[in-house]
């Protein structure tokens, strides 16, 4: 017999759950979009007095600005050295990006399809290596691309940094897609008289567009988010990134808080912008991977 309803657990303690870890969330979001939009760079948007009543204190609290003003988003970019930051971290992320998938997808279609000599160690030392923090390599990374390869505060240095860091684990995920995608396919077009790299291009990547649509995305967050690897190599003001040069807007010297969530909120655009856009391959990716046996 089916439960009556009245037995059936109620629902309402997990919703309000969720409603309250969503509001945990999105409160620190909505106090940067205030201290933005504020027009000022302090972070008291509200004064609230000593002997302010339980309602006023309450209201300083809900994150809306006295004022709605543009003036920190006008000013980064008219007095502020911003466009340029975010104009590096374009390049650079950008670059990993492609970088980052080519050299993934060809190395994860080799290590799905083929089979050679060191095949296992290879795939277990891209594994180990994601077992080790970024900063473990700050120091050897200094030294080989600073000391030895002279290419300290170039674009070329950062991109081959992101780019090696990002490579073991999208090679992985990538490896594991192109494991899903029957092989008979590609024996039938070389029946048909397909090379292999006509196979590769036409048959296997079109298939495979959630996974490298995932890979893009990756790459493209890993160039485009990191703050510690640019800091320790970038030392030229002109070639600093987006997330170096929201540091200097928060310092010792000057606490410029309204620059600083400006700029925070300019840099989450086109991450956000290009995850929406990529969102039907995800998507897609997900549900072909629930129904592949």
């Amino acid at each position: 017999m089916r439960p009556n309803r009245s037995e059936e657990p109620a629902h309402w303690p997990l919703h309000i759950f969720v409603l309250l870890m969503v509001l945990i969330t999105v409160y620190p979001i909505l106090w940067v979009v205030t201290i933005a939009f504020s027009g000022g760079q302090s972070l008291a948007i509200t004064n609230v007095p000593a002997n302010a009543t339980f309602g006023e204190r309450l209201r300083a609290i809900v994150p809306w600005p006295a004022h709605v003003s543009a003036t920190n988003f006008v000013s980064l970019f008219r007095d502020q050295p911003f466009a340029r930051w975010l104009l590096n971290s374009v390049v650079v992320a950008g670059m990993t990006t492609i970088l980052g998938v080519a050299l993934a997808c060809t190395a994860a279609y080799a290590f799905s399809r083929f089979r050679f000599p060191g095949r296992r160690v290879g795939l277990m030392a891209f594994l180990v290596s994601q077992m080790f923090p970024g900063t473990l390599m700050l120091i050897p990374l200094f030294i080989i691309l600073v000391q030895w390869l002279k290419l300290g505060s170039t674009f070329t240095g950062l991109v081959l940094i992101y780019t090696v860091t990002a490579i073991p684990f999208c090679v992985w995920m990538m490896k594991g897609y192109f494991d899903t995608i029957p092989k008979e396919l590609e024996e039938s077009a070389l029946i048909d008289g397909a090379s292999q790299a006509t196979i590769f291009f036409r048959i296997i990547l079109p298939l495979a567009k959630p996974a490298v649509a995932v890979t893009a995305l990756f790459s493209f967050m890993t160039g485009w988010n990191e703050f510690i690897q640019a800091a320790t190599f970038m030392n030229r003001e002109d070639m600093y990134t987006g997330p170096v040069g929201l540091r200097f807007f928060v310092g010792g010297f000057s606490q410029q808080w309204g620059y600083f969530a400006a700029g925070s909120i300019v840099a989450a655009i086109p991450v956000m912008a290009l995850f929406l856009f990529l969102q039907k391959y995800l998507v897609s990716g997900l549900t072909a991977g629930a129904v592949k046996g």
